[in-house]
């Protein structure tokens, strides 16, 4: 009877012990920010998200120039961006905050035709983003966004 009991209880803790493997490391609730380290262009992007019940219930894509004018709210540069790229700011940070809402990870944003090269920095902000939830570290993470 002890022999059963001890196999039984083996198999109990291996069982145990397998049950996380290939899961995702859950996220923390709380707010996360990445940020570009360097301003590209004149342009500095960061993502912010909220995190409630271990799922990104908000996310914020944006960029900023030095005095602290959200790109997304320049009208001259979005004119200018929709003729010549047939996208601008104020649409595609939504479209890609968006996908990250929807997808919850980083790796599986569709790049948008027009703003591809901020699509690449999206990605790497989002997956840096990421790793600050999962474990739970508010502060501001820098990112290389050119390479």
């Amino acid at each position: 009877m002890k022999r059963i009991a001890s196999l039984v209880l083996a198999f109990v803790l291996a069982a145990l012990a397998f049950s996380g493997c290939g899961q995702e490391t859950a996220l923390l609730d709380g707010y996360y920010t990445a940020q570009a380290a360097e301003f590209n262009f004149g342009w500095k992007e960061y993502i912010t998200i909220m995190v409630r019940g271990g799922s990104i219930v908000s996310v914020e894509y944006n960029a900023e120039n030095a005095s602290g004018f959200i790109k997304s709210w320049d009208n001259a540069y979005m004119q200018t961006m929709l003729h010549s790229n047939g996208t601008y700011p104020n649409q595609y940070t939504r479209e890609y905050a968006g996908q990250l809402l929807e997808k919850q990870e980083a790796g599986e944003i569709d790049a948008l035709s027009g703003a591809s090269s901020s699509c690449g920095s999206f990605q790497k902000l989002a997956a840096a983003v990421l790793e600050q939830a999962k474990k739970g570290d508010s502060g501001v993470v820098f990112v290389d966004t050119t390479e």
